[in-house]
């Protein structure tokens, strides 16, 4: 992701939220995110307050209007969600379960395009809601996911500590690293690290960048998939990158996989099914369905 929302109040690149909360009794929650932020260095400022109305769609969709900071909101259960656009959306994660369980090169394009195994290092570089990284961990892989945005990082923070409380997750959790940084910085960061640091190698580097909303669709026919609200709401929250940052992305992604002699690693990035190549780059190999698209950059 490439932007702030602009509904952020920044001083000092510290963003001001204001966490609606449900119960009294959720005040050990809230000291629980506020640590989250603490040890991650996440530079947000949550604003605490108990709202006793019902939260209807229609005092959501007001709430949204009026708000002047990004507000987010832990409900009866515990769920930290956003509101966005009058939606309240988060990762739920445990609604995936059943695709992750069932995940495998049949049914999932992504695990054919990136072709990794239980002793893959795999970046996500784009973590936004963690979806895809769920599946590429299914297979036994360790994933680092990088998000850039600090609101969403606390909310992959937050869903990965929930679902860390239930014991046929927590192997899963345990594969997931959750950093909130910018891509390119990290992949910096890695190019410039020596041979003697014996890191790991990174096998693949997961792409997902924002695209234009039209892209959803065939400029001829108008035909193709509809924008679900998570992806409505990342839209809020980031531009695409221009095409001078996609080349830039994938470039610095290439050489992640390229490095130390490697020349088994690949890039995958995720299109839909009707969007152009990232950066107008030829691909080696791509995977797609009626909706979306993996293009393969492979080393």
């Amino acid at each position: 992701m490439t932007a702030l929302p602009q509904t952020c109040n920044k001083t000092s690149a510290l963003i001001h939220c204001q966490l609606l909360y449900v119960d009294d009794n959720q005040h050990a929650q809230i000291e629980s995110l506020q640590a989250l932020i603490t040890e991650h260095k996440l530079p947000l400022a949550l604003h605490t307050e108990r709202y006793t109305d019902k939260l209807t769609q229609k005092q959501r969709q007001h709430l949204s209007q009026t708000a002047t900071h990004p507000i987010l909101l832990l409900d009866k259960k515990n769920t930290l969600s956003w509101l966005s656009g009058g939606l309240s959306v988060s990762p739920e994660w445990d609604k995936l379960q059943r695709r992750v369980v069932s995940a495998g090169r049949k049914s999932e394009l992504l695990l054919q395009a990136a072709k990794i195994t239980s002793d893959s290092r795999v970046i996500d570089a784009t973590a936004g809601f963690g979806h895809d990284s769920l599946i590429l961990a299914s297979t036994g892989a360790q994933i680092v996911m990088l998000e850039q945005q600090p609101l969403m990082a606390l909310l992959l923070l937050a869903e990965q500590q929930r679902m860390n409380a239930l014991a046929n997750w927590q192997k899963l959790m345990a594969r997931l690293q959750i950093i909130n940084t910018d891509a390119l910085a990290y992949f910096a960061r890695v190019n410039n690290a020596s041979v003697s640091d014996n890191h790991k190698a990174v096998d693949a580097v997961y792409l997902d960048p924002m695209f234009p909303e039209d892209s959803y669709q065939d400029s001829k026919t108008g035909k193709g998939a509809k924008v679900g609200k998570h992806m409505q709401a990342l839209h809020q929250l980031a531009q695409p990158p221009t095409a001078d940052e996609e080349l830039q992305l994938l470039q610095s992604a290439l050489a992640v996989v390229s490095q130390n002699g490697q020349t088994s690693g690949r890039v995958i990035v995720k299109r839909p099914q009707f969007a152009p190549l990232l950066a107008n780059q030829p691909v080696s190999e791509s995977w797609h369905n009626e909706a979306v698209r993996f293009d393969g950059y492979f080393v």
